[in-house]
């Protein structure tokens, strides 16, 4: 562990650029104060989080926020520090990330856009070309939130979620197979989002609780142009170049777009905690056959558990060592004692499935 300190190597940095610009987000009760040199930053930031941003007094200029970052808008620094590459998941090639550790905290340093992310002990710095890189700033911000709900009792979920009223599903499903999509296929009929990529759990008292993260999912061709919600999110032109396109490649093409809840569903249909009351895991293939929908129990299929646990990556720490929650396939299985786990499997069918688990929800929320 490096002797040098996050605020030390972080003051130059600050005393150089002011972080002059506020805005204040409301994710869910929990108060976010982000800082930067740059108004531009600022008002892009406020666009992306429209859905969020602070009622007036509830996080003012003088106001207590839960978190506080900063982004200062810069060219990269170089700190003289030495990282340690971190590797690449199973199945991909390339090192995106190198990270440091530090008595106080840790750096993260992308390879690819040279943004550098100091954080520990409440301490939160992105610095380097924010406003090339606006999607890296979001990810910072909610991974901030992560990690405080995380310091919080919950376990993190690979998931999206949706809610009718206060009763929500988590989606869960191996690398692929389209939770995001049956996500926003299930919005289609009426729901609210709760959370693209990412779902945290915990107890609340008699009930199990799920809350989303404020970040709008990031859709490919192939999800946009089968669902008529999502028409907007790209131009006639580029729609028309992927309907043209063969099946087989339009399923495998990687070209990402935001998709924002409100553009496309209509305003206010973006919350970020509901009831958990029940958790779908994707288990299909194309080509399947019919679709199959049965409830299992997770202590009998260890195969389905890497389908939605997700370990938490470089961009956590603990309050604690004696804090530091364990993401063991024990704590999953007592965690979601008691809540139904649906199996799809067969072949991939969104609107079937969609409309399975409206349905589903339907009958959670009638039994509340």
């Amino acid at each position: 562990m490096n002797t040098a300190f996050l605020r030390d190597l972080a003051a130059p940095l600050l005393d150089a650029h002011p972080a002059a610009h506020t805005l204040a987000l409301n994710f869910g009760q929990v108060l976010v104060r982000v800082h930067t040199n740059s108004s531009a930053l600022r008002e892009k930031l406020a666009i992306y989080f429209r859905d969020f941003l602070a009622a007036p007094g509830l996080c003012g200029e003088s106001g207590q926020a839960d978190i506080a970052i900063t982004a200062i808008e810069s060219a990269s620094p170089d700190l003289g520090l030495i990282y340690t590459p971190k590797q690449p998941e199973s199945g991909k090639a390339w090192i995106k990330e190198e990270y440091i550790d530090l008595a106080d905290g840790r750096i993260v340093r992308k390879r690819l856009t040279n943004m550098i992310f100091l954080f520990g002990g409440g301490f939160n710095l992105a610095v380097g070309p924010c406003l090339a890189n606006e999607n890296q700033v979001v990810n910072f911000i909610n991974n901030r939130f992560i990690e405080w709900k995380l310091n919080r009792g919950c376990l993190l979920f690979h998931a999206a979620g949706v809610s009718v009223g206060d009763t929500g599903l988590a989606i869960a499903g191996f690398a692929g197979m389209g939770k995001s999509t049956l996500a926003l296929h299930v919005m289609r009929l009426g729901t609210d989002f709760v959370s693209n990529d990412r779902v945290m759990a915990r107890r609340e008292a008699d009930r199990l609780a799920m809350y989303g993260l404020a970040k709008m999912p990031r859709i490919n061709p192939g999800t946009i142009v089968h669902n008529e919600s999502l028409r907007t999110v790209v131009t006639p032109r580029e729609r028309e170049e992927f309907l043209s396109m063969d099946a087989d490649a339009l399923w495998c093409l990687e070209r990402k777009y935001d998709a924002f809840i409100d553009e496309c569903f209509g305003p206010g249909r973006y919350r970020l905690k509901a009831r958990l009351a029940g958790l779908a895991l994707l288990n299909w293939r194309r080509g399947g056959g019919p679709l199959s929908v049965r409830e299992v129990d997770l202590a009998q299929r260890p195969d389905l558990h890497p389908a939605f646990m997700k370990q938490v990556g470089l961009f956590y720490e603990a309050d604690g060592p004696a804090l530091e929650p364990g993401f063991t396939s024990e704590s999953y299985l007592d965690l979601l004692r008691g809540c139904p786990v649906l199996e799809l499997s067969g072949g991939v069918d969104f609107e079937a499935a969609a409309k399975y688990l409206r349905d589903f929800l339907d009958a959670s929320a009638a039994r509340t």
